[in-house]
């Protein structure tokens, strides 16, 4: 489709890192699943920390690299001095390609090591593969914008929303809610179901584990609900060992959300399937080791927000 990678001059344009047709995990029914570069957040524990950028960047998988046969094509594309080998393998010098933007050497890898990550598209590229893919939901289906988060890129996100409702397209969103009140309430009316991430009530522990406190969020949540907004909210966060798998985290979530008439809760079992995503950006994973819990903490809690007659769903259960 032409699709650009350098900086876009036209507006609205945004950046996508996926698109995900066939989802049946992000909202009722068969959905497409749009995936925004760009995030508030730096969760320590992230599966998807290639989002954290709102720019096209590069990805190293160091383990599909052909070096070991001889192939040096990357390094003699590379017009920034971002890449070498030694004996032990590739080298990649993160602070130097971090800044690049033109990508030369994807295009002279042949076994997709080094790939660029994030993509400009229009309104128009965009909804053409909506409306491709809207041909397979069935009648409970529709789009759902994901990240990252797709609130950092209000006034695409906004377009694209609007040429939805023109489709009679039902929208979805998973957002962690950590934007200006402003970009919220004006982008959540046009919102027909959200996943909205509270990863942590106490505020110190929140920026520990995600570099920004939950203020925004929480009181973002507090105005969407206050402002008699008709969609559907459910709350959710991941199960992290030593970071909110705590009875007093739980109590203090179901306090919240009873207070403000919210009955819907998913909680998700931390896994590691991320970490080979952060090796290929050149970062280490916090959470190598540590973070799991077990069966039981899940159900344990789980427990806890039903005796508080909040309905609350593990995993991939969420009723739609």
């Amino acid at each position: 489709m032409g699709i650009s990678v350098m900086t876009p001059s036209e507006a609205p344009q945004g950046i996508l890192f996926d698109i995900q047709a066939f989802s049946v995990h992000d909202g009722p029914g068969c959905r497409t699943t749009v995936f925004f570069a760009g995030c508030p957040l730096r969760c320590r524990w992230c599966s998807n920390p290639e989002n954290f950028a709102a720019r096209p960047h590069l990805l190293f998988a160091q383990r599909s690299c052909k070096w070991d046969n001889g192939c040096r094509a990357c390094s003699c594309r590379c017009p920034h001095g971002g890449l070498e080998f030694s004996d032990l393998g590739p080298v990649v010098h993160w602070e130097v390609c971090n800044k690049c933007s033109s990508f030369e050497c994807t295009q002279a890898c042949a076994s997709n090591a080094l790939r660029i990550c994030g993509r400009y598209y229009d309104v128009d590229q965009l909804m053409r593969i909506i409306l491709r893919d809207s041909n397979h939901w069935g009648a409970q289906g529709g789009v759902t914008f994901s990240g990252g988060d797709p609130l950092l890129q209000p006034q695409f996100l906004k377009a694209v929303i609007l040429r939805c409702k023109e489709h009679h397209i039902h929208t979805a969103i998973e957002t962690s809610a950590a934007v200006s009140r402003e970009v919220f309430l004006d982008i959540m009316p046009l919102i027909d179901f959200a996943f909205i991430d509270v990863k942590q009530m106490n505020s110190k522990r929140h920026l520990e584990g995600t570099s920004k406190d939950n203020c925004l969020t929480l009181g973002n949540i507090a105005a969407l609900m206050a402002s008699g907004w008709k969609g559907r909210l459910v709350l959710r966060y991941p199960v992290i060992a030593q970071f909110n798998d705590d009875e007093d985290n739980a109590a203090q979530l179901a306090d919240f959300m009873l207070r403000h008439g919210i009955f819907e809760l998913n909680i998700l079992k931390f896994h590691r399937l991320g970490q080979t995503k952060w090796e290929q950006l050149g970062k280490s994973y916090a959470y190598a080791t540590g973070g799991e819990v077990s069966d039981e903490t899940m159900y344990r809690l789980q427990t806890l927000y039903l005796d508080r007659g909040i309905l609350c769903y593990v995993g991939d259960k969420t009723p739609f």
